[in-house]
């Protein structure tokens, strides 16, 4: 792509690449810790707001999304009702807790709702006693993202991941489908703050507004994703789970409004996320944020239509969940199969 001129990370493409301009943020090497007095305004933008707000640096809703989400939620109440957890959807199952592959367009709810049956028809299989524990969801996805969930059977081991989660020993993965110009990185970080805006949205934030207000009386938080290029337009090859390194020369620390980049080639981005935070919608902010949104996901400005095809949800999938068993101590990992548009992606 690259980068929207802003955000080009001069010591990343020193030695290959002209320096861009970069007139509008900020790249560093500090850490967060010097966050702004939530009663000061601190970025640029927050000293031309009267009411003393943040300003968010993502843009507002696109108008056609109010639609085409309406028509996607009501398709998703429709199949989610008729959906029901398979033993091919079993990603690992033990005495106290499952991991399932969720499929996109189906919620979270009726994920969790089909477990009993599940259980039923297992222990009927195996000629056992069905056992109805007490079920909780460890994780949540999104509507339209598939891949990893956590369902916990009893309350105790419930609470000990959800300490987990907030602890953020919890590590996991995402992949998701860009369109959007080619990046120049491979690999890259950025931090922000993230909150919801007056309008009840989720949006940007700039890194030193973390701690102050919003107007519905929620603060900002901090929100950081790392990001590395699986392939761009079918070249490339799926790289294995590894610890992703992260480089804090290849930091965005975002501070000014994104300024998206207009006539330029779209390209098809295969990536993998590593969140460092759980905030809603955080990869797919981040996505946006970068100029290369989700292929679908038109909340965030990504394509809704792509080479005369039209996108019923957005293309994230939550790869992988690694953490210590709640109740034996040792490390898991678990590992969801690549969904069909992402193994595609890499055939071209």
């Amino acid at each position: 792509m690259a980068f929207p001129f802003h955000l080009q990370p001069t010591a990343l493409f020193l030695t290959k690449f002209p320096k861009p301009p970069c007139l509008l943020c900020h790249f560093t090497t500090a850490t967060m810790s010097n966050h702004a007095d939530p009663t000061k305004p601190t970025s640029q933008s927050t000293l031309q707001n009267p009411q003393n707000y943040p300003v968010p640096l993502s843009p507002t809703l696109p108008p056609i999304s109010k639609n085409i989400e309406l028509a996607r939620a009501m398709s998703a109440s429709s199949k989610s009702s008729l959906f029901t957890l398979l033993p091919t959807h079993v990603l690992y199952h033990d005495e106290w807790l499952i991991a399932v592959n969720k499929p996109q367009g189906v919620y979270c709810e009726n994920v969790l709702a089909s477990v009993p049956q599940l259980l039923c028809d297992s222990a009927d299989s195996e000629g056992t006693k069905a056992n109805f524990p007490e079920l909780h969801l460890a994780n949540r996805l999104d509507r339209d993202t598939s891949g990893v969930m956590v369902i916990t059977k009893s309350h105790k081991v419930a609470s000990k991941l959800v300490k987990a989660f907030t602890d953020h020993k919890v590590t996991k993965t995402y992949i998701a489908l860009s369109v959007g110009p080619a990046p120049r990185w491979e690999k890259i970080s950025i931090k922000s703050g993230h909150g919801r805006s007056k309008f009840g949205v989720w949006r940007v934030y700039a890194a030193s507004d973390v701690g102050r207000t919003l107007p519905g009386g929620s603060l900002v938080k901090d929100m950081e994703t790392s990001f590395e290029v699986l392939s761009i337009n079918g070249q490339g090859s799926f790289k294995e789970l590894s610890e992703f390194r992260k480089d804090e020369e290849n930091t965005i620390v975002a501070e000014e409004k994104a300024v998206p980049e207009n006539d330029v080639k779209k390209d098809e981005i295969l990536i993998r996320a590593y969140p460092r935070s759980g905030r809603t919608h955080q990869i797919r902010l981040h996505c946006q944020y970068l100029g290369i949104s989700i292929r679908g996901d038109v909340k965030y400005e990504g394509i809704y239509e792509w080479k005369g095809r039209i996108y019923d949800g957005h293309e994230l999938h939550a790869e992988s969940l690694s953490f210590e068993h709640p109740v034996t101590g040792l490390p898991i990992m678990f590992q969801a199969p690549l969904p069909l548009w992402a193994r595609q992606a890499l055939q071209h």
